[in-house]
């Protein structure tokens, strides 16, 4: 008959066995710097994040006097299916000065280091590369007219404010985009682009746009 100590430490060199499984399976399953298919360029309305957070939102973003409209979110690598984030192997730390360079279409130096984090470590760029090439995809981008001026409230269907993308931006197709929303409220326009920043289709991401009949546009203040 095994003794209590011949139990449990049989247990342990299961156990031990079991995590070690575990780990080299999540280590050959782990994402790769550099492999993926196209960028998801994530263009936040901040109105309604100064909206929704009140007092709680970043002041760098809501507490200025010329308020923000269209910033970016992010240049997030993606699958066909899914998205890879946070790829090992690659320093997560960035230099200080990347951000206040880019301040002026990310205004917010914790999302600038959260977005190198988790997306940009998988874009198989070093950070300042990949914080121009944002810039870039930011700069590709007309922002429709209505949105530069917009000085009050408005509603808008979601396939009017891909409507008005597409009409600003020759070669931009309703399969390459999607509108996001959150609480009824315009949230962000997602628009797809290869590596080398041209429009490119997208249906799972265009599938996952919001479905609302009509969204609250939050005046800049």
């Amino acid at each position: 008959m095994l003794s209590h100590f011949s139990i449990l430490r049989r247990f342990a060199a299961c156990l031990v066995a079991v995590l070690s499984i575990s780990a080299s399976g999540q280590s050959a399953s782990a994402d790769t710097a550099g492999e993926f298919d196209f960028y998801v360029l994530a263009l936040s309305w901040s109105p309604t994040y100064c909206k929704q957070e009140g007092p709680d939102a970043n002041r760098h973003q809501c507490g200025v006097d010329d308020p923000f409209r269209f910033i970016v979110h992010g240049l997030w690598p993606q699958y066909e299916n899914g998205f890879p984030d946070f790829c090992p192997g690659v320093p997560e730390r960035i230099d200080r000065e990347i951000a206040f360079d880019n301040d002026d279409i990310i205004p917010s130096h914790g999302l600038i280091f959260h977005q190198w984090r988790k997306h940009g470590t998988c874009s198989g760029l070093d950070p300042e590369d990949y914080f121009d090439l944002t810039r870039a995809a930011f700069e590709k981008v007309r922002i429709p007219g209505a949105f530069q001026t917009l000085n009050k409230r408005g509603k808008a269907a979601p396939e009017t404010v891909e409507k008005a993308f597409r009409l600003a931006n020759p070669g931009l197709t309703g399969d390459a985009m999607s509108v996001t929303c959150e609480n009824g409220e315009l949230e962000e326009v997602r628009i797809c682009l290869t590596k080398d920043l041209t429009f490119r289709a997208c249906p799972n991401v265009d599938r996952a746009g919001c479905r609302s009949a009509s969204l609250s546009v939050p005046a800049p203040r």
